[in-house]
């Protein structure tokens, strides 16, 4: 057929793409791309684990997507505290292979201990071991690093991908989704002379995701005053990564 496609709108005869524009303008009127872009937001926003609000703005999506693998270096508080918001609502939480890992702090971080399981000393196969609790766990922490190849990490995310869970790296973690990294700063309540008592601890994260060129970047408190996370002075700030 010669010629362009037309459509009959009120205001006459247009193009199909004219037509699309014409009635995407008149009131009450949504068009189809937009109907599946509320459809993806709503079906995205029921896959997130939720997350305390001053750390939402280094995520991606605001929160712990399920499937995902996320790393995170230079602060357990950190990674502690992204386990707070969702264990509080309902999730449970795992933490395999690290020991040393402090119930206290993670309690005054926000973290629901009743759901949260330890797994201290699994023995030579972690990785079997963190995935076989996808069975029954939200998110799963383990240590990145040694011992784990870049063949088992790839079959662990794929394993909390199929799951539906979340994957949380204490460090490096080979073909994580989203790499935090978090620089702390100085302590508050102490004089020059070192008299006081410690109160507050600055900390600038930076956020990225590996299908994203942005890097997000926030500054909190962690802790803060209240023992938890709190917001920093540093509002948000984007950058594009070279």
């Amino acid at each position: 057929m010669a010629g362009a496609l037309t459509s009959t709108v009120p205001g006459g005869t247009d193009t199909v793409d004219g037509a699309v524009a014409r009635l995407a303008s008149l009131p009450g009127l949504t068009t189809a791309s937009e109907v599946a872009a509320d459809v993806a937001g709503a079906s995205a926003a029921g896959k997130l684990l939720p997350v305390v609000p001053e750390l939402e703005a280094v995520l991606p999506l605001r929160g712990l997507r399920r499937g995902s693998t996320v790393s995170v270096t230079g602060s357990r508080a950190a990674l502690l505290a992204l386990l707070a918001r969702a264990t509080a609502a309902g999730s449970w939480a795992a933490v395999v292979g690290l020991p040393d890992v402090g119930l206290v702090a993670a309690a005054e971080l926000g973290v629901e201990l009743r759901r949260l399981a330890l797994v201290p000393r699994p023995g030579p196969d972690a990785v079997r071991v963190a995935a076989s609790l996808f069975d029954g766990v939200d998110i799963v922490v383990l240590p990145g690093g040694a011992g784990t190849t870049a063949a088992s990490a790839r079959r662990l995310s794929a394993r909390a991908r199929h799951r539906g869970g979340v994957l949380i790296a204490e460090g490096r973690w080979p073909g994580a989704e989203v790499e935090l990294t978090c620089a702390p700063g100085a302590w508050d309540g102490v004089d020059e002379f070192g008299k006081g008592y410690l109160s507050a601890r600055t900390m600038r994260i930076r956020g990225r995701g590996r299908s994203s060129a942005q890097v997000r970047e926030t500054t909190v408190l962690l802790p803060g005053p209240s023992g938890r996370v709190e917001a920093g002075e540093q509002a948000l700030r984007l950058e594009v990564a070279s």
